[in-house]
């Protein structure tokens, strides 16, 4: 049973996410169909939602065939005073000029609320007209990518060429707002290869990692903090963020039954079978499938079955518990230096609304 001993200290400095699937079908993991589910008016009752009940923003989901991440934040931003749209993109599916200029925008018009997630993992490449689908190579190109973005935000002109990018002369017309010392948007990257940590190492603002154990997070910052200093980092520290599901009710034993259920509905869907057929190409998955040899339940409320029925990326592991023990939970990854915080469960405007009122006043004291 998790401790229910909980230190005073709170999070007062961490940036406190939600998530949006941002799904062109209804039902994602779980979520009630609902008319017009990726409707303007529907989304912006979550954005609002979010607004009331305390959060920071929210992780907008991307791949190719769902709704245009950068066309859902913006629209999003209009309808709302605070919301914080986190926006996933694609090198690849974005020239890295194009993309600073939007995000310099809508930061400038927005008064400093948007922040990006760079997607390096593989996804419809031949759809949208992508053809590297080589893992080094196109770690590279992310690395080029992240490296023009920061200059057109934070140089007057920019010249640059490289094996996958190049710009000359590059000015942009509109800067990222400079609020309160934040001279422009957060680069989120996500990625648990060598070639990946090696671009967070260098490159990126926030490194998120999935919900790994609290021994195996400590590791990654630890070979991330070494890599930086190896590489030859130039910009400020690298800040870290975990992206989970998080499984809350009144009491412990509500959420477990909760979340027993849950995967008791994943397991039918399955036919009762674990999840089989190849090895995912993506390291970070796989290791968190691999979770599960370790144990049903690690760290007190970590509960890794999910990933055996059919549980991807943050819905692969979850924390499970009261608001009390979850809290608890996510300070023992602050302890580590974890300070982003990217939560979500299902129905997500039910869980926008519960969690906002059980769990954050817990986190922002």
């Amino acid at each position: 049973m998790p401790d229910d001993t909980l230190p005073d200290d709170t999070l007062p400095d961490s940036t406190l996410l939600w998530y949006i699937p941002n799904q062109t079908h209804p039902g994602h993991r779980g979520e009630p169909a609902v008319a017009e589910h990726n409707g303007l008016d529907h989304l912006t009752e979550h954005a609002r939602a979010l607004e009331d009940d305390g959060w920071d923003g929210a992780l907008l989901g991307t791949s190719w065939g769902r709704p245009d991440t950068f066309t859902v934040a913006t629209a999003l931003a209009a309808r709302t005073t605070t919301f914080r749209p986190l926006i996933a993109v694609r090198p690849g599916y974005w020239r890295p000029a194009h993309l600073a200029a939007s995000a310099a925008t809508l930061d400038h018009l927005t008064g400093g609320r948007v922040d990006v997630n760079i997607v390096s993992g593989q996804d419809d490449l031949a759809a949208y007209g992508d053809a590297e689908g080589d893992p080094a190579h196109r770690y590279a190109r992310t690395r080029e990518f992240l490296q023009i973005v920061r200059r057109l935000w934070t140089q007057d002109e920019v010249t640059y060429e490289g094996e996958h990018f190049s710009v000359r002369g590059s000015r942009l017309g509109i800067r990222p707002a400079d609020v309160a010392g934040r001279r422009h948007p957060r680069l989120y990257f996500g990625g648990a290869s060598d070639a990946a940590q090696r671009v967070a190492a260098t490159e990126a603002d926030v490194q998120l990692f999935w919900g790994e154990p609290l021994d195996d997070v400590a590791e990654r910052i630890a070979r991330l903090r070494a890599l930086a200093l190896e590489l030859g980092r130039e910009h400020d520290p690298l800040e870290f963020g975990l992206r989970v599901t998080t499984v809350v009710r009144d009491t412990t034993e509500e959420a477990w039954d909760a979340a027993e259920a849950k995967v008791a509905q994943m397991a039918a869907a399955a036919g009762a079978q674990p999840s089989a057929g190849h090895r995912p190409a993506a390291v970070g998955q796989q290791r968190l499938l691999d979770l599960a040899a370790r144990g049903e339940v690690l760290d007190g409320n970590l509960y890794t079955t999910p990933g055996r029925f059919g549980g991807e990326g943050a819905a692969t592991t979850w924390l499970v518990g009261s608001p009390q023990d979850v809290a608890a939970s996510l300070r023992r990854y602050q302890d580590l230096g974890v300070t982003h915080f990217v939560l979500s469960d299902t129905p997500y405007l039910e869980e926008i609304r519960r969690q906002g009122r059980q769990l954050l006043p817990l986190l922002r004291g």
